[in-house]
């Protein structure tokens, strides 16, 4: 993405959410220049850290005694509870030049679990205030540490480079030398080169996908951005997947909230059509669901039932045998109204414990 993409994602991040974005990209981009103009443009204070030129003590304060307890003093740059909101802007994150300041920092860029505060050591952060972090790739022309794993997956991977025309807006609204301009207008290819791929080896996890899932329900990304954001999260395979997935809505199984509350004859139609693999997504939904929310209305009965008459038999089985194991669905789906339908599969399961 260019920056004012990057800009308009930021947007979206640090007011809809408290996930931590981190903006990767070449030297001279406009990484920074694009963070700064974000906190102008949404009215918030901007407080820097360059992080290749501090240790913990810069970071977590000094320590100091109250009787026989030890505190830590907060950092000057640490915004108050009450302070106008504060973007902290984690700078060359990975050229902290010392171990013990990158692990200092982990736990301030990690999001805050739910409920609770963004922290650092001692100190904890008003939920007012937010996080971004930028960093150089590290494809063996910066000097930069590696990041592990467990980093990475913690924050949404976003990689910006040069683009003449977003440049060029850039340049006129900033009124640069007419000169330059028109230079680099017939001479595009004389801005910033880009390096090797900027691959952060981003892989799908569970925490990535809660992430994504955060994303798509409290913020609005056009379509071609959306893929980027995801990948920066995901990986760009499953990012592509994932994205085919939304857009194929004729290829996509049944979910548990269409089987148990929209259950009609188009619905039947569509589960009765459903390739195993198909089927297979949907029990596993409607089975996530039951354990979750087991009490089940009488229409929700009757559908799931329903559609439990619709499978083919092997997959009915093995759906029967996992609803058993749910006390409050056994107890629905095994009334003698629903015997044409469940009774088989019971005996069956029956055979089979039986022979085992």
């Amino acid at each position: 993405m260019n920056i004012e993409q990057m800009k308009l994602v930021l947007k979206e991040i640090l007011t809809k959410t408290d996930l931590t974005p981190c903006v990767v990209g070449h030297r001279g981009v406009g990484k920074t220049a694009g963070i700064v103009q974000v906190c102008r443009e949404i009215g918030w204070q901007y407080a820097p850290l360059r992080l290749g030129q501090m240790e913990v003590g810069d970071l977590v304060g000094i320590p100091f005694r109250e009787g026989a307890v030890m505190h830590w003093s907060r950092p000057s740059w640490w915004p108050e509870d009450d302070a106008p909101q504060t973007l902290i802007h984690c700078d060359e994150l990975n050229r902290a030049q010392q171990e013990d300041t990158l692990q200092a920092i982990f736990q301030f860029v990690e999001p805050p679990a739910e409920g609770l505060q963004r922290a650092l050591h001692t100190h904890r952060l008003s939920t007012r205030h937010k996080v971004v972090v930028t960093i150089n790739p590290p494809d063996g022309t910066y000097q930069v540490a590696t990041l592990d794993r467990a980093l990475i997956d913690r924050m949404v991977m976003l990689y910006v480079e040069s683009d003449y025309q977003c440049w060029a807006r850039y340049a006129a609204s900033r009124e640069l030398d007419n000169e330059v301009r028109g230079f680099l207008a017939g001479h595009s290819g004389l801005l910033a080169k880009q390096g090797a791929p900027m691959d952060m080896q981003v892989e799908p996890t569970e925490r990535g996908w809660e992430m994504v899932s955060t994303l798509r329900k409290q913020c609005r990304f056009p379509g071609d951005l959306a893929m980027e954001v995801y990948a920066g999260i995901i990986g760009k395979e499953a990012a592509i997947t994932f994205m085919r997935w939304l857009a194929d809505r004729e290829g996509r199984p049944l979910i548990a909230a269409e089987v148990l509350d929209n259950w009609d004859e188009l619905v039947a139609e569509k589960a009765a059509a459903q390739r195993d693999d198909l089927q297979a997504a949907t029990i596993n939904s409607l089975t996530t669901a039951l354990q979750v929310a087991p009490q089940l209305s009488d229409s929700q009965e009757a559908n799931l039932v329903a559609y439990i008459s619709l499978l083919p038999r092997d997959l009915r089985f093995g759906f029967v045998k996992s609803l058993l194991r749910i006390p409050a669905v056994a107890l629905a789906i095994t009334q003698d109204k629903y015997d044409h339908v469940i009774y088989e599969a019971i005996r069956a399961i029956g055979a089979e414990v039986s022979a085992g």
